[in-house]
């Protein structure tokens, strides 16, 4: 058995991608449009594992797909948790667990699918402002 890919629903492919690749820095892998089915298929990756992939499916007719809270939640290992969070602030993108404890944080994409950041190795030591941040939201 071999691990290929998680796949999540999106409303808004321009603003998915912006968030997976301009925000997380993901790569595209390859895409598949199928007009007589109505869906494009977006692979994605990202850049230390590109085996490991998400199909974002972009189904051409509008549907609400609810909280998103039944996925559960993509994980990545990052280099530095907090430069990764002030990275995805300048792109508007709201931390909603911030990373307090210099390991672990949680964004939600804009379909509401939750993503955890975890730090590699040890924890980093607590910093503002993460360090006193709050929860925002759900995650």
């Amino acid at each position: 058995m071999k691990y290929l890919h998680a796949m999540v629903r999106v409303r808004d492919l321009d603003a998915s991608l912006k968030f997976w690749c301009e925000g997380l820095g993901l790569v595209e892998t390859r895409r598949r449009d199928y007009p007589q089915g109505r869906f494009t298929l977006v692979y994605l990756a990202a850049p230390e594992n590109p085996e490991a992939e998400i199909e974002l499916t972009y189904n051409y007719d509008d549907e609400a797909y609810g909280s998103a809270r039944n996925f559960g939640h993509l994980a990545f290992a990052v280099d530095d948790i907090y430069a990764t969070c002030a990275h995805l602030q300048a792109h508007g993108i709201t931390i909603s667990r911030p990373p307090r404890d210099g390991r672990m944080a949680f964004v939600r994409s804009p379909d509401l699918i939750s993503v955890e950041l975890l730090q590699k190795g040890e924890a980093l030591a607590p910093a503002e402002p993460w360090a006193s941040m709050p929860n925002i939201g759900s995650w």
